[in-house]
């Protein structure tokens, strides 16, 4: 599981929100059935005299006596329900609300993550990536060879198993992806594949086009607010995969090509996988950015050439 602590503190506030807001309605319920029935009211201070009244015999450890105090509590909450009914109040009207019944809103069971708190996981990490309403559309369960054929569909076939591999073995080797090749033969479509399968399984994934990497890299450098550059850093670099989408398409400048260097620099002492999908081939590559950069990629990353016609047109036509 790759939450900082920020995102983790985050889930568990909204938890605690959830619980406050339960015992504000409870409380506001309460509070108005007391003051319009005193009649339940004189069962609730009852109940609170009767269980006042048993303390010391409890503590003397006389014999019966929690017995007896159990069927007494027993017959003033049978007592007040039947007269919540009488009003036209619905039986649980005066329990707890929660939103999840399981954990009763706390997130855990038994010293185990929920559901709710797993699913909302998910839902973080989708909202992070910046790819949450591409990833419904293109997943490995969509993926089709359809508008493939001859060596473009070897290399393809080649790709997506590849592609598998790399999720299934995402967490014990750490690998970085290159898929290379003109427009539209399907490198955005397989790291939306890669991204969904691992988000899907609790992994953090970011999502950049090029373009917007080195943008938000641009604003946090040189903007005022260093706490939203410390955050940024740290997302970026410690999230388990970042996907840098169509390299090659950014203005460049030596300020590229230093932040470029640094970033991929850093993802890999930190043993963090990366995904970059270019239009470039390896000389593109080369003529575009520098010789340390060029010598990154090619050493630390698994390429991936795709060939083949522009499926988009296809599809279209």
């Amino acid at each position: 599981m790759a939450l900082t602590n920020t995102q983790y503190e985050s889930i568990i506030r909204e938890y605690e929100e959830k619980q406050l807001r339960s015992r504000h309605l409870l409380e506001k319920r309460l509070a108005h059935i007391r003051n319009t029935y005193p009649e339940y009211a004189a069962l609730e201070d009852l109940s609170a005299s009767l269980a006042s009244s048993f303390t010391k015999r409890l503590i003397d450890g006389e014999e019966g006596a929690r017995a007896e105090l159990s069927a007494s509590l027993q017959s003033l909450s049978r007592k007040k329900e039947e007269f919540l009914s009488e009003k036209g109040f619905p039986p649980h009207y005066l329990e707890p609300v929660y939103e999840c019944s399981d954990c009763k809103d706390t997130g855990y069971i038994d010293q185990r993550k929920c559901h709710c708190f797993e699913n909302r996981i998910t839902q973080l990490l989708y909202h992070q990536s910046n790819l949450s309403g591409s990833l419904e559309q293109e997943n490995f369960h969509t993926l089709s060879y359809e508008y493939f054929s001859g060596p473009a569909l070897q290399d393809y076939k080649k790709a997506v198993d590849i592609s598998k591999g790399f999720v299934s073995s995402f967490d014990e080797n750490y690998r970085n992806l290159l898929f290379m090749g003109t427009v539209g033969t399907g490198k955005t479509f397989l790291s939306n594949c890669i991204a969904k399968a691992l988000i899907d399984t609790s992994h953090s994934v970011i999502y950049f086009s090029a373009a917007e990497l080195f943008d938000t890299f641009a604003k946090y450098v040189f903007g005022k607010d260093k706490d939203a550059l410390d955050h940024f850093y740290k997302d970026l670099y410690h999230c388990d995969l970042v996907i840098v989408d169509d390299l090659g398409t950014e203005l460049g400048s030596s300020f590229v090509t230093s932040s470029f260097f640094s970033f991929l620099n850093e993802r890999q002492l930190m043993k963090k996988s990366t995904l970059i999908t270019t239009n470039l081939d390896l000389k593109g590559l080369q003529d575009k950015y520098s010789d340390r950069i060029c010598s990154r990629i090619i050493g630390n990353f698994e390429i991936c050439v795709l060939t083949g016609p522009d499926i988009r047109i296809l599809k279209k036509t």
